[in-house]
């Protein structure tokens, strides 16, 4: 499970840091200034979950199953929180419909607060 997590973690930084410069310099003068905003906040959130999953990598010793849970819901809100932001930011340029992408991103959301949780947990349980 550890190289597991430091593996997703690595891919997940890699990306964050593309995706990043891709904003900053790519999509800066092609989107608005609220979507911009957005995209800045996907790129934020999908680092602090990115160093999430490096700390959770640190508590695999302790072999709970809440950590490989918070594993999951970090990984599924990257890609349900952060990927939604990252599609609805783009609209202007893809020509992509909201559609179902609007309540897709507090569902990543959610999935960020359960892996938060979950790490709660096992810190408790493992003393």
């Amino acid at each position: 499970m550890n190289k597991k997590i430091i593996v997703t973690a690595s891919l997940f930084g890699i990306l964050a840091v593309i995706l990043g410069a891709f904003g900053a310099h790519g999509l800066k003068s092609l989107i608005s200034a609220s979507d911009l905003e957005n995209w800045k906040t996907a790129v934020s959130y999908h680092f602090y979950h990115t160093l999430a999953l490096l700390f959770l990598s640190t508590m695999v010793r302790y072999r709970d199953r809440f950590i490989e849970f918070a594993y999951y819901a970090f990984t599924a809100g990257i890609f349900l929180f952060s990927g939604s932001l990252y599609l609805l930011s783009t609209r202007a340029v893809t020509g992509l419909e909201a559609g179902i992408l609007g309540p897709i991103t507090p569902i990543g959301g959610l999935m960020f607060i359960l892996g938060w949780v979950f790490l709660l947990l096992a810190a408790i349980k493992n003393k």
